[in-house]
């Protein structure tokens, strides 16, 4: 068999990888691309190695050894990332790239929450804010209990 053919395959398989991970939003899309890349390099390393052993008396089969590594480390990356990958998406409820651009607590999509704005309607020391220190409706209980309490 010719180098060209695994060669080209290869590259086929690292472009579709380079697509993935810049046009899909799921991180774990991403991670599957990142997987698709390494597992293109592997196919190269052992292509070549093949390649190379031809012209070589003494073999040593360096790049499936290495191929063997990437593989370990590809294993490694892939819990690590899934790991990650879920831990945000059960704090935060998505797993999309651009939505989790701030990982800050507390801070919104543009920045840090400003506690003087009078218009946030999370901010507990506004008065409009039900449970907020100028009110004397309770911070508990149902909707007719703290319509009953201000009446």
């Amino acid at each position: 068999m010719h180098l060209a053919y695994p060669a080209v395959l290869s590259a086929l398989l690292f472009c579709t990888g380079v697509y993935g991970v810049l046009a899909r939003r799921n991180a774990i899309l991403v991670l599957m691309s990142v997987e698709l890349m390494l597992n293109a390099v592997n196919l190269n390393l052992v292509a070549f190695d093949v390649w190379l052993s031809r012209a070589a008396e003494e073999t040593l089969h360096s790049g499936q050894a290495l191929t063997l590594f990437t593989i370990a480390i590809a294993a490694a990356e892939i819990g690590i990332g899934l790991a990650i990958v879920l831990a945000v998406h059960r704090n935060r409820g998505t797993s999309d790239i651009d939505k989790l651009r701030d990982t800050a607590e507390g801070h919104g999509p543009d920045g840090p929450a400003d506690p003087d704005d009078p218009d946030d309607p999370d901010d507990p020391g506004d008065p409009a804010v039900p449970g907020g220190p100028d009110t004397d409706t309770p911070a508990t209980g149902t909707a007719a209990e703290k319509a009953e309490a201000t009446a």
